[in-house]
Parts: C-alpha cells; structure tokens; sequence
C-alpha cells in the first residue's frame, strides 16, 4: 500500500471511530446492539481470517459440537464481540446507576477489603465479555484500574481508545512506543489504590508460560504473575462473562458477571520463574471454567493454541482491537 493510500485508509478509520462515539450513542438502546447483531452477523458470512480463528479456537475447547452447533457457537461470540463494541461506544454516556445496573459481581468479599486498606490488586483477565465495563464498575465500587493496551494503527485510534478508557477512570500503559511498560505497572502496585487488570489468556512477547487449557497447550502471558511475586500485591483470576440480564436490569438483554477466584499463591517452591509458571496455570484452570461454559464470552479472535503458534502456514487473525485491550 503506497504512503497516500494508507493515510487515506487511516483517515477512514479515524472518522469511522468517532463517527460511532458519536452516532451509536445517539441511537436508543435497542437500535444500537441491533445494529451491532447485523454487523456480527455480516462478518460471520465473509468467513475472514478472524472468524475462521475464532471458530478454530472454539473447536478446540467445544469438540463435541457438530459443525452445525459450532457455526451456532461462532454466531453466538461474535454477536457478542460486537456487543462489547456497542457498549464501549456508548459506554462514556451512562450514568453511574446503568453501569451498577448491568454488572453483577462475585466473590469480591476480599478484594473489597483490600481495597478498603489502600492497598493495589492484581487480576489476571482474559478476553472475555466487557472488560472496559468491568473497570468502569470498579472505578465506582472498588478502585480505579490500571492496564496496558497494544497501540492500534492509525495511531489517532489509539488515542480515540486511551482517551475513552481514561474518561472511565481507568490508566493506560502502552505496550509499546514508550518506557518499559514493567516498570509503569511495578510502580502502580507498589503505589497501591489501583486494580492492576492485565489481560494476559494470549501472550504477546513470546517469553509467555505454557499451560493446559481445557487439554491444549496454550501460551499466555506471565507479567501478573511475576508483577504479584515481585511487589507482594495480592493475585487473583477475574472471570468475566455475559449472561441474559433480569427484566430491567442490564444493557440490551444482558448483564456483565464478574468472578473473583481466592486469592492465589504457588503451589511449589524455586525460582520466580517456576513459581510464576504454577501461578499462570491456576490462572488459565480458574478462567477454563468460563471458555467452557460460557464459550461465546471468550472473544480470541488470534493464535493462542501453541499447536497453532508453531504452525508457519497458519493464518494470522487480523481484527480492528482485541476484546479487551487494544
């Protein structure tokens, strides 16, 4: 692509992001995610390189469904990959009460004490239902969250997302394109007041640990746990799903949940490394539990099945954002 087309091509995407800020919150509520459903829907039938991925990941963790129940399934995730979208463009405008209304918590009794005491908290998250949702719930219950976000290209809609993510309380770590993004989050844990969410079910460093994920060997990131280990900051696993919302409660028909694990600590003695590696894999064992059950919450349009890594000819999933951190 020559230098004049890209800029054009990243002009549109520029517009087209601001244009949704703009006009999907403008839309009333049942309007909006119908129009997002058609869109998931569209991008089902073109049979790209995403959806291929995501119904290949599917396949992996939902193998005793038939071809046709597993299309059913992949309809099913990107509507919901689309309703995340929905809710991050009309996120900004809601008010403190519809974003209470829509998330129902669990298990939070120690997080909540923590928080009470000043002090920060890891969360190992994966790419499942609204995180961005999530954060704006905790910046009102808990304590704001810091994360870090791979830069999108045009960089304008990098900082389109940076600028809403801050507009919900929540601080943006680059991944790339500035200091040692390590050292912003050891700071933010030893500072304390922060919940330190990393979604951390894909790695994207190649130094990440492997684990078993429902019988596959998966490679995810090991930065929460190696940030809990260093700095002392309690570790947890955060389960994040959608499910069919209460009459009156919720956004479009459904509600976010989230689900804390106990706290986790190794299991083995040694190194950080060793350590670190047992504490992923409690992580990646608390989060299986959702893939399985609520698979269409799981948003891994990318690589992430090391049987899928090693393969020179697969196809690299491309998507606009990923569903937790751009």
């Amino acid at each position: 692509m020559t230098s004049v087309a890209r800029r054009a091509t990243d002009s549109v995407s520029v517009l087209g992001f601001r244009l949704g800020w703009s006009a999907v919150r403008a839309l009333p509520e049942r309007a909006a995610y119908a129009l997002f459903d058609r869109v998931a829907d569209v991008l089902v039938a073109r049979h790209g390189k995403g959806i291929e991925r995501l119904r290949s990941n599917y396949r992996r963790v939902r193998p005793e469904l038939s071809d046709a129940d597993l299309d059913a399934l992949v309809r099913r995730g990107m509507r919901s990959y689309m309703r995340y979208y929905c809710e991050a463009f009309r996120l900004p405008s809601l008010s403190r009460a519809q974003i209470d209304g829509a998330v129902e918590v669990r298990r939070d009794a120690e997080v909540r004490e923590l928080c009470a005491r000043g002090e920060s908290v890891i969360a190992f998250v994966g790419h499942l239902g609204n995180f961005d949702l999530a954060a704006a719930w905790s910046a009102g219950n808990l304590m704001p969250v810091t994360t870090v976000a791979e830069r999108l290209k045009p960089e304008e809609v990098y900082q389109e997302f940076v600028a809403f993510r801050r507009s919900i309380d929540m601080d943006i770590i680059p991944l790339t394109g500035g200091e040692d993004p390590f050292h912003g989050l050891l700071s933010a844990a030893r500072g304390g007041g922060r919940m330190i969410a990393l979604a951390a079910d894909r790695d994207l460093t190649n130094g990440g640990v492997e684990v078993d994920l429902l019988g596959h060997r998966a490679r995810m990131a090991k930065g929460p746990a190696v940030l809990s280990l260093m700095t002392g900051a309690p570790l947890y696993a955060a389960r994040i799903w959608y499910e069919p919302a209460p009459a009156g409660q919720g956004l479009g028909g459904h509600r976010t949940v989230i689900e804390f694990s106990d706290r986790l600590v190794p299991r083995v003695s040694g190194t950080t490394a060793v350590r670190a590696a047992d504490l992923v894999q409690q992580c990646a064992d608390h989060l299986a539990v959702t893939i399985r059950e609520h698979t269409s919450s799981w948003h891994m349009l990318q690589r992430v099945f090391v049987e899928d890594l090693d393969d020179p000819a697969a196809p690299a999933a491309s998507t606009p954002v990923a569903g937790h951190a751009p």
